[in-house]
């Protein structure tokens, strides 16, 4: 943040801390964000404005108001999205954005605070270090790295640099999910041996096309980034990027970062696994129907170090959904007295071998004050990351970049296994894997020039 707006931070600050009688440091994250609200705006740019990064753009032009968040900047590396998403934007916030299509020239401004990135997986780490390099806060979406190596760069950089870092799992920051998630750490269910995340969509052959010139209005280049050079399809670059592996990670690293997340919170576990295994295919459609490299029917299975197991299921064909919701995009958590299942911000619990109701999402909780399972912001998870962005505390992230990584290594490491057809063993210190050196080839990748995510951040 530039010297102008932390002066103006601290003289709001102190100001109104005087005005109500109380220590400014005694003040709470919340109180903080509403004192500098009216003081202080955040100048945010949305570097990637397609499917997701719409989604970005309107949800920050959506804060504007209570928050004091500004659009600043829209940046895509196709122009012919700009009038529609600068309209949009205007249409919320009361004023127009500006444009821009190399995300460098967007570090360089020095009149914006934090970035939202909302790019191609394989985009997210080179953006997320160049941008806090540059004195600017992150939010990136999920999953936050393209591969293990580069996460780990993230988490150093943003280290290095003090910079605050959101990835965005947002149910990290629903208060209804925050509650099924405490019942776990409790004790309610037990001991909780066993987490399951599904991620049951439906998904139908995109195509197949030869290559051809790119669309004059897309930089291309700059779109491919640290990905190997190709020749331009067009089945392979919007949102079917998804499905190949230079730029995506498949359903298991697109839907499936969220659950495997919310598998791992409620596992309890801030560590990698010692095994994974993962196997499936992609059923169906043939190579002369669709260019799709990545599986539509995966399992993963994986272990920590105290026996504890996460499974995951990807099924893109046609199925039935589990537990008595039919869950689909969901969870379940099984511990030594009962179960748990999770279908976006409902949940149930089931007691004992008679499946007896237990507490769920719907339970009374008369006389019992939940304010303390907020989200510091209390607006989401959007809200949550403004608000650390004031106080200047990542603890007060619902997800911060280490807790982002954790969860991204999950769906990275089952591709892998599954990518080499076998079960592979991992040390969570040295981020490597036992003795296997084909396996930890597939850590990192080869980066192209200038796009390299280097060793020292």
């Amino acid at each position: 943040m530039n010297k102008r707006r932390s002066f103006i931070k601290k003289a709001a600050m102190g100001t109104t801390a005087i005005t109500l009688g109380v220590p400014a440091m005694s003040m709470s994250a919340k109180s903080y964000r509403r004192v500098l609200g009216a003081n202080d705006r955040i100048n945010m740019c949305v570097i990637g404005v397609r499917g997701q990064g719409y989604g970005h753009l309107r949800r920050w032009a959506g804060l504007s108001k209570d928050d004091n968040v500004l659009v600043k900047t829209v940046c895509d590396v196709d122009e012919s999205l700009w009038d529609e998403r600068v309209k949009t934007v205007e249409e919320i916030q009361g004023s127009a954005p500006g444009t821009e299509f190399d995300m460098r020239r967007v570090f360089d401004d020095q009149d914006i605070d934090a970035v939202s990135i909302a790019t191609p997986n394989h985009w997210h780490a080179l953006a997320t270090i160049w941008a806090v390099q540059a004195g600017k806060d992150v939010y990136v979406e999920k999953p936050c790295s393209h591969n293990i190596y580069e996460g780990r760069k993230m988490v150093e950089a943003a280290r290095k640099y003090d910079r605050i870092v959101q990835v965005g799992f947002q149910n990290r920051s629903i208060q209804n999910v925050r509650k099924a998630i405490q019942l776990l750490h409790d004790g309610g269910l037990g001991d909780i041996y066993m987490a399951k995340g599904m991620c049951y969509k439906p998904r139908d052959s995109f195509g197949i096309a030869p290559d051809s010139e790119p669309p004059k209005e897309l930089h291309y280049d700059l779109w491919l980034g640290p990905a190997a050079w190709r020749p331009y399809n067009e089945k392979k670059g919007h949102y079917n990027w998804h499905w190949h592996w230079a730029t995506g990670n498949g359903d298991i690293g697109n839907q499936g970062p969220h659950q495997f997340d919310i598998a791992r919170w409620g596992l309890n576990k801030d560590e990698h696994p010692i095994k994974v295994s993962s196997f499936g295919g992609y059923y169906k459609y043939g190579p002369d129907e669709c260019s799709q490299e990545t599986a539509n029917t995966q399992t993963a299975l994986i272990e920590y170090a105290d026996g504890k197991m996460l499974e995951f299921e990807v099924r893109g064909l046609y199925t039935m959904g589990e537990g008595s919701m039919d869950v689909k995009i969901g969870n379940l958590f099984y511990g030594t007295e009962g179960w748990m299942e999770i279908n976006g911000s409902t949940w149930k619990t089931y007691m004992g071998r008679d499946n007896e109701p237990g507490p769920s999402s719907e339970s009374e909780e008369e006389g019992v004050d939940l304010g303390y399972l907020a989200a510091p912001g209390g607006g989401g998870h959007y809200s949550n990351f403004i608000a650390a962005v004031r106080s200047r505390n990542k603890s007060d992230l619902t997800c911060d970049i280490e807790q982002g990584f954790h969860s991204t290594a999950l769906p990275l490491l089952s591709n892998i296994s599954y990518q080499l057809g076998r079960t592979l063993e991992f040390d969570g210190k040295s981020e490597k894997f036992v003795n296997d050196m084909e396996a930890d080839k597939m850590l990192t990748r080869d980066y192209r020039k200038p796009y390299v995510v280097e060793s020292q951040v």
